[in-house]
């Protein structure tokens, strides 16, 4: 009887958005979340005036990064939507302060040690780059865009654009 070894690939995916990449070192806390819109798995967070986590967006600035919305074991909303998830305005999100964490990279190629940037504002030459995204590029308008001096990238992105983001410190915790 012949062996028949089976190969998977030559690369692993990282997975989803949100999903944590690496164990022990990981601190996550929950808080509430607040404002009116839903918190996508791997959302980048701020606090809001009141305590609660909100997506970090336009007019956010480094200073207010907390950390990421982290995937937990939640139903998926959607059936065609697995893999996407979110936490609903006063649901409990755990929030990723420390440790790695796969998200989403919308603009640049990610880099072992790279600088992680947040979208603070929309920019017509890149449709695709939401606000509120992470990328691996300052945009040409310094503006656009803010760097976490705490965080840096764990090295390239999958096919699918997710990338392994490793926070280094804690921030307003």
């Amino acid at each position: 009887m012949a062996l028949h070894p089976q190969n998977i690939g030559t690369t692993m995916p990282h997975g989803f958005a949100g999903s944590y990449a690496r164990q022990p070192d990981m601190i996550v806390n929950p808080h509430p979340a607040g404002g009116a819109e839903q918190i996508a798995f791997g959302a980048p967070l701020k606090y809001d005036t009141g305590g609660a986590v909100v997506p970090m967006g336009a007019g956010s600035t480094a200073a207010q990064f907390v950390g990421v919305a982290a995937r937990e074991v939640k139903s998926a909303l959607n059936y065609l939507e697995q893999g996407a998830g979110a936490y609903a305005p006063g649901e409990a999100v755990p929030v990723f302060m420390r440790g790695c964490i796969n998200v989403k990279c919308q603009n640049g190629t990610p880099a072992l040690g790279g600088k992680v940037y947040v979208r603070v504002a929309a920019n017509s030459a890149l449709p695709t780059a939401e606000v509120g995204g992470f990328e691996a590029v300052a945009d040409a308008t310094s503006a656009n865009t803010v760097e976490l001096p705490n965080c840096q990238w764990a090295g390239p992105a999958d096919a699918n654009g997710i990338a392994e983001l490793r926070i280094l410190t804690m921030n307003n915790a």
